[in-house]
């Protein structure tokens, strides 16, 4: 019996994806988080699909057994000189209010808390429905993600009372 043994490389490889698959490659995307101090602190990779972004986290150094706020903001920018507040606001380019329970809400960035473990690390899988990888209006690539040190309350604005910005993470 003969055996071959076929190697690639990855440029050659590259040469022969379809196009199909070329550009599922592009339709993804990812952040390093930035803890308070300016070191980093975790990774998200996001994917595109049809109707939105799934995102998947991992994050180490935050509150042990305690629910957080993770939030899309409106710019790319992690400055943890100014405690993040380089981000900006909410991602929210339908001009709605703040949460899931209010009345006209919720921002695009609005996402759903998750909880940290007695490991400190933060784990999470978030798909997002309100927002697309590269759209015109609905894009978050090039802006922020940002978890704060308390849960999000779902109805006050503008942050539904979450606290501070302990990472932050440019989208690119």
């Amino acid at each position: 019996m003969l055996r071959t043994t076929v190697i690639f490389t990855a440029a050659a490889l590259a040469c022969t994806l379809s196009p199909a698959v070329a550009q599922q490659q592009s339709e993804s995307a990812t952040a390093e988080f930035l803890g308070r101090s300016g070191t980093e602190a975790g990774r998200a990779t996001l994917s595109s699909g049809r109707d939105g972004v799934l995102f998947e986290i991992e994050i180490t150094g935050m509150p042990v057994r305690k629910w957080v706020a993770v939030h899309i903001h409106e710019h790319g920018a992690c400055d943890p000189t100014t405690g993040h507040e380089s981000a900006g606001g909410h991602f929210n380019p339908g001009s709605k209010e703040h949460g899931f329970l209010a009345a006209n809400g919720p921002h695009a960035g609005d996402m759903p808390n998750q909880y940290v473990g007695d490991d400190g690390v933060l784990r999470a899988q978030i798909f997002n429905g309100a927002v697309q990888l590269d759209d015109k209006d609905l894009g978050v690539r090039g802006r922020a993600l940002v978890v704060h040190a308390g849960f999000d309350d779902y109805r006050t604005g503008p942050s539904g009372g979450a606290g501070d910005r302990l990472a932050c993470a440019v989208i690119k």
